[in-house]
C-alpha cells in the first residue's frame, strides 16, 4: 500500500474536522435513561432493518456491527463502528478518551470475530496493532485521517487500531 491509499468508506463528514466539533455523533447528549448502550440497540436493529443503512447521526455513512466474544464474560457483544480502510485493508479505531474501548480488549483475546457488512455476515479475524506494525500504520492513519489526529493530539495514550480480515481474504 502507498502513502497516499485513500480512506474510502468514510462518513461524508467534511465539515467536521474537529474532535470537539458539538455536531459530531460522539458529541450528541445521550438521555439519562439508556444512555448511549441504549443508543446502540436502536442503531443495531436500524442496521439490521435496513441491509446496513441507518439514519440519524450516521445517514449516509458506512458502518458495521462487530461482534465480539467478552474477555472476561466469554458472551458475545455487538457494537456499531465506522470502519476504515487503508487500500484494501479495513479497520477500525475508537473516540472514548478515558480507556481503549471494551471490543479492542475483547479482540485482543479473542480475535475471531464476526462482521456484519450491509446485509452480509462475515467471520473474521480482528488483529490489535502493537509495536513496530501499530507505528507504521499508526503514521499513515495520523497523516491521512485528520478526526483521528486532532483526537490523538488530546488523549495521552496511542488511539486504538485494530485490522479487521474477512476470513478467506487473506
Amino acid at each position: 500500500m502507498s502513502e497516499t491509499d485513500s480512506i474510502a468508506g468514510q462518513p461524508e463528514q467534511a465539515d467536521i474536522t474537529d474532535y470537539n466539533d458539538p455536531n459530531a455523533p460522539w458529541n450528541q447528549d445521550w438521555d439519562q435513561e439508556g444512555g448511549i448502550a441504549n443508543w446502540n440497540d436502536d442503531v443495531i436493529k436500524e442496521f439490521r432493518e435496513n441491509s446496513g443503512k441507518v439514519g440519524g447521526a450516521y445517514a449516509g455513512g458506512d458502518l458495521i456491527l462487530l461482534t465480539t466474544t467478552g474477555a472476561k464474560s466469554g458472551k458475545r457483544h455487538t457494537i456499531p463502528l465506522g470502519p476504515l480502510y487503508r487500500g484494501d485493508t479495513m479497520f477500525v479505531s475508537s473516540f472514548i478518551e478515558d480507556k481503549y474501548p471494551a471490543w479492542w480488549y475483547n479482540i485482543k483475546a479473542n480475535p475471531q470475530v464476526i462482521i456484519e457488512l450491509r446485509d452480509t455476515t462475515h467471520q473474521a479475524t480482528g488483529k490489535v496493532l502493537e509495536g513496530a506494525d501499530y507505528d507504521e500504520f499508526a503514521a499513515w492513519v495520523l497523516a491521512n485521517n485528520p478526526l483521528l489526529a486532532d483526537f490523538q493530539s488530546k488523549i495521552d495514550r496511542p488511539i486504538p487500531l485494530v485490522v479487521l480480515t474477512l476470513d478467506g481474504e487473506g
